[in-house]
């Protein structure tokens, strides 16, 4: 079920500072037009040499639907209950209710490092849950393909619209400065690619 079927009102929420990239408390899809609350937002990182690397910024929204879809099974749970659930975590991620991440760089990345990270940990999680199959892995070539040739310095984005029919839209933004000219000049370059994943 989707917002635009059955307009439900977004929860209230803030907005969130997260190192130094800041979250609106709800954003419109691009892939859909629907509105999105943030449902939470955190770093990934590495240790590296005994020191915290931060790689990226992660904000998540989700459709107004995934309250009442969620709290069927999770109401009553404390934070803390919540935040330790792997299990909880999994339903966010295969609810049928549309989802946009935003991913930011603080560090630069090209796009096979970030892809085949990603690929490697989806790989891994749909292993061990016996559900990678042939579909699995034609979506995993797809992705890798799609990011093979991309570059995301410090504060370039990649925008991830999951759709509850199994759809996947990305979108790359890039903040490119001119030191030539003396004068940073900010330009947004969007790629938008449709993947589609079978459920």
């Amino acid at each position: 079920m989707s917002s635009s079927h059955c307009p439900t009102p977004l929860p209230s929420v803030t907005k969130l500072q997260v190192d130094s990239v800041t979250f609106p408390p709800s954003v419109i899809s691009p892939a859909s037009s629907n509105p999105l609350f943030l449902g939470g937002a955190g770093v990934r990182g590495l240790d590296i040499h005994g020191k915290f690397v931060i790689f990226t910024v992660i904000g998540v929204y989700l459709d107004a639907v995934a309250v009442p879809s969620l709290s069927v099974k999770w109401k009553g749970k404390t934070t803390e209950e919540l935040t330790e659930s792997v299990p909880f975590f999994r339903e966010i991620v295969t609810g049928s209710f549309e989802k946009f991440i935003k991913v930011t760089m603080k560090l630069p990345l090209t796009g096979q490092q970030y892809s085949e990270k990603v690929t490697e940990n989806c790989v891994a999680i749909w292993k061990s849950l016996g559900i990678y199959t042939d579909s699995e892995a034609k979506a995993v070539k797809k992705f890798l393909e799609v990011f093979k040739d991309q570059t995301f310095p410090p504060g370039a984005s990649i925008l991830f619209a999951l759709s509850p029919n199994g759809s996947l839209t990305v979108i790359f933004t890039k903040i490119l400065y001119n030191i030539d000219l003396c004068a940073c000049v900010y330009m947004l370059y969007s790629m938008i690619l449709f993947l589609h994943i079978e459920p």
